[in-house]
């Protein structure tokens, strides 16, 4: 092998891996986003068995789900909080998910960004903090045992961020508020026999303790916010299936308005839709106050209220589950929903900017 003919084998031999190095680095640094495949063959879809998720409850029993996917197979799982429904989102077990707002957060800041996109509204209202009769102000609590859902949960932040404002720590103590986390059902139950003073709950829960428990309201979490707004339940999908299949998103999209509709449209029915859709899942039933009570507390819509999550993440820090604010730049997308509200003559809404990445 002359001289020359090596240097040649060498050179080419450089640019070969080269040529790979910049290849990969590029595909990991820009890698396409995937191509809309049409509709999906499955939808992965959960919800709570809880009349804050009525759209998907209504949904779902009345059938509006099933035509607006025609082909694509409708696959459910109910949970009872948003941590767990945030894990199957994160871990591909879910495609979409009616969840509540903190978790949706915490969903987008766990994944960094990527996995989930917050693309449409579903619930407002619907929270209030319940306490035992003669309890009439927040340093009445001192002392006291609280309930929330779970740690980290939408009533959970709210709770906590609440006491801060009161300047009320927790902890257990004669000056502290001992927050304790419960299943809701148990916590009807031990307030009952005198070992909670209340909850900061989501609805039915909330009504079911005034009605059924003689609890009275000390907070109405709608008058802590303008307009009296607040998401309590918004839907998220994964970035993936949202971008391959915006198709059956859309289809989604449209099913929870009908669900909405109907609801606005026939009142009464949609109360017992709901009470039965949550005896047939939960084996419990609510009684006609409390279904009253509890719907007049809520107002649904597919608007996800934007403008309130810069609040919502910054509330996550005060109320200590979170160490940072997230950055929310990025975690809406509601492409499909202004789609599907043009298409039914309706304006657009907004996304407060949070449907763009910060650079």
């Amino acid at each position: 092998m002359t001289r020359s003919f090596r240097v040649l084998v060498l050179l080419i031999a450089a640019f070969a891996i080269a040529t790979v190095t910049a290849c990969s680095r590029a595909d990991r640094n820009a890698a396409p986003a995937p191509a809309s495949q049409g509709p999906a063959d499955t939808l992965r879809l959960g919800y709570f068995p809880n009349i804050t998720h009525a759209p998907a409850l209504i949904g779902l029993d009345k059938g509006f789900f099933a035509r607006e996917l025609g082909a694509t197979k409708l696959v459910t799982q109910q949970f009872n909080a948003g941590p767990p429904e945030v894990s199957a989102l994160l871990g591909g077990s879910l495609d979409a998910a009616f969840i509540g707002s903190s978790p949706a957060i915490n969903a987008f800041a766990q994944s960094k960004g990527a996995t989930v996109r917050l693309v449409a509204g579903s619930t407002s209202g619907g929270a209030q903090l319940v306490v035992r009769p003669g309890i009439t102000s927040p340093d009445q609590l001192k002392g006291q045992t609280i309930a929330t859902p779970q740690l980290a949960n939408t009533q959970d932040v709210s709770f906590k961020k609440w006491l801060k404002a009161h300047n009320l720590p927790t902890g257990t103590g004669p000056g502290l508020v001992t927050v304790q986390n419960l299943a809701n059902p148990r916590t009807l139950d031990l307030f009952r026999s005198g070992q909670l003073a209340g909850g900061w709950l989501p609805e039915p829960w909330s009504s079911q303790l005034v009605v059924d428990a003689g609890a009275t309201a000390l907070v109405d979490e709608r008058s802590l916010w303008p307009g009296g707004q607040f998401p309590t339940t918004v839907l998220l999908v994964r970035t993936d299936f949202l971008r391959a299949h915006p198709d059956t998103v859309a289809a989604l999209l449209r099913g929870t308005q009908q669900a909405i509709d109907y609801a606005a449209s026939n009142p009464a029915d949609a109360k017992t839709v709901t009470n039965n859709a949550i005896k047939r899942l939960t084996g419990a039933t609510l009684s006609q106050p409390v279904l009253d009570r509890a719907f007049s507390e809520l107002s649904f819509g597919l608007d996800p209220l934007a403008s309130t999550f810069p609040q919502l993440a910054r509330d996550s820090v005060t109320a200590g589950v979170a160490s940072t604010t997230p950055d929310l730049h990025g975690f809406l997308d509601l492409t499909e929903l202004n789609k599907v509200r043009g298409a039914a003559g309706k304006p657009a809404v907004g996304a407060a900017g949070l449907d763009k990445t910060q650079r």
